[in-house]
């Protein structure tokens, strides 16, 4: 059965977002094995400059890195990624799955990922153009992640 790891910058702070990311992580529980990898949050000034904001991507960077598990293919969410439709998704999950049996999806904080941080990824996903909350990202990305499953197995939850 192949692991999905969720790294991820922060914790959920909004109840509704903690129940979604919790029910889809059940429910996922039938097609893999998924494990949510929080790491700290840099705290940052109320308008931190370019070097305060490169630091706080840095040490991020560090902690992700230290997060993701050895063999496992790794996935950065970030702008310039690619977007898939949610059938493409599902044929990318199933591709990694026939070369490694754990792919590590990577969630920045609110200044993003570290060069380094993407520079891991063969591949980079993006929800597309628009910016959303992290928070909400993780929730959005548990959610695609079963409907692939669910797409690879034939279910009805995709029509």
């Amino acid at each position: 059965m192949m692991s999905v790891n969720i790294i991820c910058v922060g914790k959920l702070k909004e109840s509704y977002l903690r129940e979604g990311c919790a029910e889809y992580a059940k429910r996922l529980g039938a097609y893999c094995r998924v494990n949510i990898i929080e790491v700290a949050e840099e705290r940052a000034s109320d308008n931190p400059k370019e070097a305060e904001m490169a630091q706080i991507l840095q040490r991020e960077g560090e902690r992700i890195i230290a997060k993701i598990p050895k063999g496992s293919a790794v996935v950065p969410l970030c702008i310039e990624g690619q977007e898939y439709s949610s059938p493409d998704f599902s044929a990318l999950i199933e591709k990694i799955s026939l070369e490694v049996s754990a792919v590590s999806f990577i969630i920045g904080g609110s200044f993003g990922l570290s060069e380094e941080v993407k520079r891991l990824g063969k591949t980079k996903l993006s929800f597309g153009k628009m910016t959303l909350p992290h928070q909400l990202a993780r929730m959005v990305l548990l959610e695609q992640i079963y409907r692939a499953f669910s797409i690879s197995n034939n279910s009805k939850y995709h029509k």
